[in-house]
C-alpha cells in the first residue's frame, strides 16, 4: 500500500468509533424521533400513525405552543444581546493593566462553573418577593420590589437577569481574542492620538468579530434550549406548575417536556422537538 492509502485507512479506522456512535446514538435517534412525530404514541400502547396531524395542530390550534415560541424568542434575543454587551464591557476593563486583574478574571469566571441547578436555586432565593436580597436592597432606596417569579410581567426579566450570571465563559473567550491582537495596532493608533475607547471601538471590536459571532451562535443555541432554570425557578420542583403564572415563562423545551412526560403525548412532543430543531 502507498503511504496515502495507509493514511486513509488509519483515518477511517480511527473515525469508525465516532461514526458508529453517531449513527446508532444520534442519527438513529433522530430518525426514530421523526417517525414518532407522525404518531400519537402515549408510551404505553402501540403507536398509531396520524401523518402530519401533530404539526398541523401545533401551527393552527395550540395557543400555548405559540406563547412558548414567543417567550423563548423574547428570552433568547434579549438575554444573548445583553450578555454580549455585558461581556464586551467587562472584557474591556479586565484587559487593561489594572492591579489584581487576574483575581477579577477568576471571580467573573467562577459563576460559569456553578451547576445550573445550584444557580437556579440561588436566584430563586435572591428573587423571593419578601426575603430575597434583591428586593431588600431595593427597599433601602424606598423601592417596592416586584414579585419576580410570581408576576407575569417580571418573570422573563428575572430569567434574563439570571442569564448574566454565567457570562464568565464569554468574557474568557473575548479576552483570549484580545490577547491575540498584535500590539503594533494599538501603538500606531496611540501615536495618531487615538484614545483608549477609540482604540477599542476602531481596532479591538472589528478584530473580535469571529469571537463575537461564535459567542452569539453558542448563546442562541443555549438560550433556545433553556429548561433547568424554568423547571427549578418557576416549576416549584415539579412539571405540573412549570411555566410560571399564566404560562409567562413557558419555553419550548419545558413545553416539550410537559407533553412528553406529563401528558404522555410522545408523538406530539417529538413534533415540537423537530420544530425546535428546524
Amino acid at each position: 500500500m502507498t503511504r496515502k492509502k495507509k493514511e486513509a485507512l488509519w483515518f477511517y479506522l480511527l473515525v469508525l468509533p465516532w461514526l458508529f456512535g453517531f449513527v446508532t446514538l444520534t442519527l438513529g435517534a433522530m430518525i426514530y424521533s421523526f417517525a414518532l412525530s407522525l404518531t400519537n404514541w402515549d408510551l404505553f400502547t402501540t403507536p398509531g400513525f396520524v401523518g402530519f396531524d401533530n404539526y398541523v395542530r401545533l401551527f393552527t390550534k395550540d395557543k400555548i405552543f405559540w406563547k412558548a415560541v414567543y417567550n423563548t424568542l423574547f428570552y433568547a434575543s434579549i438575554s444573548v444581546v445583553a450578555g454580549m454587551l455585558f461581556s464586551l464591557c467587562i472584557g474591556y476593563f479586565l484587559n487593561r493593566p489594572v492591579r489584581g486583574s487576574s483575581l477579577y478574571r477568576t471571580l467573573y469566571y467562577i459563576p460559569a462553573t456553578v451547576p445550573a441547578v445550584a444557580s437556579a436555586l440561588l436566584f430563586k432565593w435572591l428573587l423571593a418577593p419578601d426575603v430575597g436580597l434583591i428586593n431588600r436592597f431595593l427597599a433601602l432606596f424606598g423601592i417596592d420590589g416586584p414579585a419576580w417569579l410570581l408576576d407575569p410581567a417580571w418573570v422573563k426579566p428575572a430569567l434574563i437577569l439570571m442569564s448574566l450570571w454565567t457570562v464568565g465563559a464569554s468574557i474568557t473567550l473575548l479576552m483570549a481574542g484580545m490577547k491575540s491582537i498584535p500590539t503594533e495596532f494599538y501603538e500606531a493608533a496611540e501615536l495618531d492620538g487615538a484614545s483608549p475607547p477609540a482604540q477599542y471601538y476602531r481596532i479591538t471590536l472589528p478584530l473580535l468579530t469571529p469571537v463575537i459571532f461564535f459567542n452569539l451562535i453558542i448563546g442562541m443555541i443555549g438560550a433556545l434550549q433553556i429548561f433547568t432554570q424554568i423547571y427549578i425557578m418557576t416549576g416549584n420542583g415539579g412539571a405540573s406548575s412549570m411555566g410560571g403564572p399564566n404560562n409567562a415563562s413557558m419555553m419550548i423545551v419545558p413545553y416539550l417536556f410537559n407533553n412528553g412526560f406529563r401528558f404522555y403525548k410522545m408523538g406530539y412532543a417529538s413534533a415540537i422537538a423537530w420544530i425546535l430543531f428546524y
